[in-house]
């Protein structure tokens, strides 16, 4: 756009930018909402879909959990193993005599057993027959849901199968699909489930259970799940693949091309989700849900669902572009009504005030938006005036500041070289504990006043910890003794806070072991431990002998809300160290604690392992 297709008045410019601006926010808006709405529904869509097959999936393999539990209790329980080593070589069940009696009770009690473990297994409504046979398949026994299914030859019907023959050689579990019952021809599918039973001691095969699984295993959870007429849901078991349809499972191939993963849109990552191409050529989305072992569903989801919630948001998408058009043309006219106003008097009293004209104009101050401003000018001159005249206080203030500090540090060493010569005084005179409390006093007086950094090495905080409990424990007579168990030298380098350690001493002393009133014990730990994820980490911990504190205590302590004291480090609270340790190094640092009433108290504290240069 050439500089003279532009407007030459700022009324003009204005306009035409508004315009701009609205088209283009309507274009981006309508733009954004269109391909944030196509991705939210897709999402939604499938996440829709995985939570209803997680739904089926879960109750499904819950019964399969209870089924193959059954069908494990029948390859290794002791009772059937009993019976198969009794009847391995038995043609027929013998005779009624006094001879006979213990095999005859023998199988009478396994088959009480198997009855009673098969009704106890909750899906026993779902296993239409179980079948536990010898190698020579006489004297089998046999549970069906139906009487009328029963027969006399089933063990031997069974084994002419070539599927159930081909699952009972098997190595392991094998899963063959769906097959038609073998004593209900044209009923529903069965999933059958062949195992070889070995002997009780040894490896030799005495018999094989075989357990027919009704494919209402499937179909009662199948059926509920919520399928649009264009959508189509399918079984995998092993190699074989079933399509769901009219309430039934029929073998199909599966006929989709995956064109692509988008699996990253679901929840469960044992799920996946792909783009695929139909045998017609359509691009559809496909979800599948991990079922059980091998075996999984899969759904084509329904793009009619899809395009109807679709044409719902095109529907919001448009009402949206109308609104801003429409607002875009009322804000237009109204700044057409409104722009002609007296902004040349603001610019002139602008360039008075750059000028160093800071006088109010009452003149500039109207009724309305450009009033505002007007008056926002008038108010800027004077805020310029008044900051001229503040930062002249200020300056002053400064100086008063500097002045402050200085004597904040002269204090401390004034009353550092006073302490000096205190000592040599109770020196000269003997008063050796005097003149030992008054040099621990000098050290910390001297730790207070020299040195700004934030961390110190650890042998410098224990050395004014140390003075700090010296001069405590003259106090209480020497009834309190502090020891140290330092894992390494090297640990004398890591850098500390300055004052972490003393907040700590001094809750043990006057809030665990004062109130006991009893010989009191410190003891400090530090070592070194690796950490998961943050590298090498410092510990030390303060164990006391005090009264201990209850959990309402150790809380309300890392709240900031322990007791105060009179002693010269009262601002430096152990809330106050705890939240220094979190700002520098995260919530994975700090101070935790461990406490049982009326026998310890032990604060913890974990820094990262950073030694002094």
């Amino acid at each position: 756009m050439s500089k003279n297709a532009l407007p030459g008045t700022i009324r003009g410019k204005i306009l035409l930018s508004t315009a701009i601006v609205t088209v283009t926010i309507a274009t981006i808006t309508v733009s954004v909402c269109f391909l944030v709405f196509q991705s939210f529904l897709r999402k939604n869509q499938l996440r829709s879909a995985e939570y209803n097959l997680q739904v089926a999936s879960n109750n499904i393999s819950a019964h399969m959990e209870n089924i193959l539990s059954f069908e494990q209790w029948c390859c290794t329980s002791a009772d059937i193993g009993r019976y198969l080593e009794a009847f391995k070589d038995q043609e027929g069940m013998p005779p009624i005599s006094s001879k006979n009696a213990p095999l005859r009770i023998t199988a009478s009690t396994t088959y009480e057993r198997l009855k009673e473990e098969y009704y106890n297994t909750h899906a026993s409504d779902h296993i239409t027959r179980v079948v536990i046979s010898p190698v020579n398949r006489k004297n089998y026994m046999q549970i069906s849901d139906t009487v009328s299914s029963n027969t006399s030859a089933a063990a031997d019907q069974l084994y002419q199968s070539d599927q159930i023959r081909r699952l009972l050689e098997a190595p392991t579990l094998q899963w063959d699909g769906l097959m038609e019952d073998p004593f209900s021809p044209g009923s529903a599918p069965i999933l059958p489930i062949v195992r070889p039973i070995p002997s009780l001691y040894g490896s030799q095969v005495i018999g094989w259970s075989y357990l027919a699984v009704s494919g209402r295993v499937f179909l009662d959870y199948l059926e509920t799940l919520p399928l649009e007429a264009d959508a189509s849901l399918y079984l995998h078991i092993g190699g074989h693949a079933y399509h769901f349809t009219d309430g039934q499972l029929v073998e199909t191939p599966f006929p989709y091309q995956i064109l692509s993963d988008i699996s990253g849109q679901v929840f469960n990552p044992e799920s996946g989700a792909y783009k695929i191409r139909t045998e017609d050529g359509q691009k559809r989305y496909l979800l599948t849900c991990s079922l059980w072992d091998s075996w999984s569903l899969s759904l084509v989801l329904s793009e009619q669902a899809y395009d109807q919630q679709s044409g719902l948001y095109l529907w919001i998408i448009a009402g949206t572009l109308c609104a801003i058009l429409l607002l875009g043309l009322i804000l237009y006219r109204s700044l057409d009504r409104m722009i002609n106003r007296p902004i040349d008097r603001l610019l002139d009293k602008l360039a008075a005030i750059a000028e160093g004209d800071f006088a109010p104009a009452p003149s500039i101050e109207w009724k309305d938006e450009f009033g505002s401003i007007g008056r926002g000018i008038n108010r800027m001159a004077e805020d310029v005036s008044t900051l001229l005249e503040k930062r002249v206080a200020d300056e002053k203030q400064k100086k008063d500041l500097e002045y402050q500090i200085l004597q904040s540090q002269i204090n401390p060493h004034f009353l550092y070289n006073t302490l000096n010569s205190i000592k040599w005084m109770a020196t000269i005179q003997n008063a050796a504990g005097i003149a030992e409390m008054t040099t621990a006093l000098a050290r910390l007086m001297k730790n207070v006043s020299k040195g700004t950094s934030a961390m110190i090495p650890l042998k410098d905080e224990l050395e004014l910890t140390m003075d700090y409990f010296l001069i405590q424990q003259y106090r209480y007579g020497g009834n309190i003794s502090m020891d140290q168990q330092i894992a390494s030298e090297d640990l004398y380098t890591c850098l500390v806070h300055r004052f972490t350690l003393q907040p700590i001493i001094e809750n043990a002393m006057f809030h665990g072991i004062e109130p006991k009133g009893c010989v009191g014990q410190i003891l400090i730990k530090v070592w070194a431990e690796e950490a998961a994820d943050s590298g090498k980490c410092l510990k030390i911990s303060v164990t006391d002998n005090g009264v201990g504190m209850s959990p309402e205590q150790i809380r309300q302590v890392l709240d900031g809300k322990e007791p105060s004291t009179n002693d010269l480090f009262r601002h430096v609270g152990i809330s106050n160290v705890d939240r220094r340790i979190r700002y520098d190094f995260g919530d994975g640092y700090g101070i935790t604690i461990e406490s049982l009433l009326g026998e310890y108290t032990t604060m913890q504290i974990a820094l990262p392992y950073r030694t002094a240069p």
